[in-house]
């Protein structure tokens, strides 16, 4: 099939790229000329494991090219919108305002036939809104809303090999036609035997939220148990162990620690809350302010225990931070616990050394009040304290005793309870965890 994909930012760039490799013609759009030669060259502007290697692969059949020109779209059969979706300013609706101009944009440059599908996680009713959109203006055009599961480091995988397909799609025949175009882009998943739900618009739009409410919720309930466990001298992790051992509950997802961030969960539970509270639902959504609530208190948490570690005090204190990026496998620092510390600490009077594998030019931007390492090593160099804070396998593989030898005090913090406490205590560390005795 002939493809586009608007929007080339995290999804859309992982989207066009993987429906290259599966076969079809892709051209990636997007108005940002430099990100556009930069995928064009084979560079990825994120960190995503196998993304560069698959833009050289596929752009080097001649199946994936990108533009900014959207009248190339002009001759394509199925337009995905993968453009972001953020939270307003001040408020916790969803901005919409990428969404609409990407379907605006689009529309006069529809084909007869031509299907456009939403990729964009929304708020319930959009879909339908731009249906009307595509039909005002191009009436022999459709939209189908297609969301997407990706888990960032995995964002390949899961677009080549997904979990489960939901089409969203309209009544009657237009939704017939609407399926057979996204069945021809999915066959190779479909022929591999991925669950596939068809549905209708708002149904399929609620689908992609209420996923990321429940792994919000489930990480959030874990982390309030941590808070019970802190006060009671209980180990949350032995906890999560046994009780993830119910096939009804599971044990994904019930790591306990600083919780969750990065450019989708916490914004995506806001604008669940804003949009129920505008249906008139709002009742219903409550739980998810406390669940917001709760993953916000982990970052103070983490600080205390630093602070309690240090004998009182952050004031003149050196902290190594490890980790910068909301989770390993990533350079996303959007809403990172980690980066959130980082300049907690510092706010606190703390000499804040952080490090992160793939993370520093994204925090540079951000707060160039803090002072980088380019390694480890640098980072822990005499400190008071070392703190991890994200869970990368370097920071999970540090050998206790021979790190223990920079340090000026065996003192850290496990802000993920990634690391093993006896090694560490062996090795003659003070070791503190969120919700570990």
């Amino acid at each position: 099939m002939r493809i586009t994909v608007i929007g080339c930012g995290y999804l859309g760039a992982v989207h066009a790229a993987c429906m290259a490799e599966l076969g079809h013609e892709v051209l990636g759009i997007d108005v940002d000329q430099a990100k556009v030669d930069a995928l064009a060259a084979g560079r990825a502007p994120f960190f995503e494991p196998g993304l560069p290697e698959l833009l050289r692969s596929a752009s080097a059949t001649g199946r994936l090219r990108f533009t900014t020109d959207m009248s190339q779209a002009a001759d394509y059969d199925a337009h995905f919108i993968a453009v972001g979706t953020p939270q307003k300013k001040g408020e916790f609706a969803a901005d919409l305002s990428y969404v609409d101009a990407a379907v605006t944009s689009l529309v006069p440059h529809l084909k007869p036939g031509a299907l456009v599908i939403g990729k964009s996680t929304v708020p319930v009713g959009t879909a339908r809104r731009l249906a009307g959109i595509v039909e005002a203006g191009a009436p022999d055009a459709g939209l189908a809303w297609n969301p997407e599961f990706l888990r960032e480091g995995f964002a390949v995988e899961d677009t080549l090999r997904p979990d489960r397909l939901v089409y969203g799609v309209p009544e009657g025949e237009a939704g017939e036609r609407a399926k057979a175009v996204l069945d021809e882009i999915y066959a190779v998943a479909l022929s591999n035997g991925t669950p596939l739900v068809v549905t209708g618009y708002e149904t399929a739009e609620l689908v992609k939220v209420s996923a990321n409410a429940f792994l919000a919720t489930k990480i959030s309930f874990i982390n309030a148990i941590a808070e019970v466990a802190d006060v009671t001298g209980a180990d949350v992790t032995k906890i999560a162990d046994a009780i993830g051992y119910d096939d009804r509950i599971g044990r994904k997802f019930l790591n306990a620690g600083l919780g969750f961030g990065g450019g989708c969960l916490p914004k995506d539970i806001r604008a669940f809350q804003a949009r129920a509270g505008e249906l008139g639902a709002d009742q219903a959504l409550t739980f998810l302010r406390e669940v917001d609530e709760i993953n916000q208190r982990r970052r103070v948490r983490a600080v205390d225990l630093t602070r309690e570690i240090l004998d009182g005090t952050l004031r003149g204190k050196k902290v190594a931070v490890l980790g910068l990026a909301f989770k390993p496998n990533s350079d996303d620092i959007r809403d990172s616990p980690a980066l959130d510390v980082a300049v907690q600490l510092r706010a606190q009077g703390a000499r804040v050394i952080a490090y992160d594998p793939e993370a520093i030019v994204n925090a540079k931007r951000q707060h160039p009040e803090l002072d980088y390492a380019s390694s480890v090593e640098e980072a822990a160099t005499d400190a008071d304290a070392v703190v991890v804070l994200t869970e990368w396998k370097q920071f999970r593989e540090l050998d206790p005793a021979a790190f223990g030898e920079l340090v000026g005090a065996k003192n850290i913090l496990d802000g993920r309870n990634c690391l093993d406490p006896e090694a560490w205590r062996a090795a003659g560390w003070q070791y503190r965890a969120l919700g570990r005795p």
